[in-house]
């Protein structure tokens, strides 16, 4: 990745630099943005990924996760417990 000063944010991110953010090999991120799961932009002939476009890929990974867990421990747990302690009921 290229170095930069602190505080100055890049706006946007090669494949490279995306591939290494999230450890993975670059043909892994070229996927990602050739089935539109990581939007990008085209620049020439290489791909631009919006540095907040990657956070917000990331955070809804984390997301994702999340939801299947509580999926996952639904057979445990009960409806009070998934609800956060409150069931509507139709009527009320």
């Amino acid at each position: 990745m290229t170095s930069h000063s602190a505080g100055d944010a890049v706006r946007f991110l090669t494949t490279a630099d995306c591939a290494e953010i999230l450890n993975v090999e670059l043909a892994d991120v070229t996927a990602l943005v050739e089935t539109g799961e990581l939007p990008a932009i085209k620049v020439g002939p290489q791909w631009r990924i919006e540095r907040e476009v990657l956070e917000s890929y990331i955070a809804s990974l984390y997301e994702e996760q999340r939801r299947r867990a509580l999926w996952e421990q639904s057979d445990f747990a009960s409806l009070t417990e998934l609800s956060g302690g409150t069931i509507l009921r139709p009527g009320d």
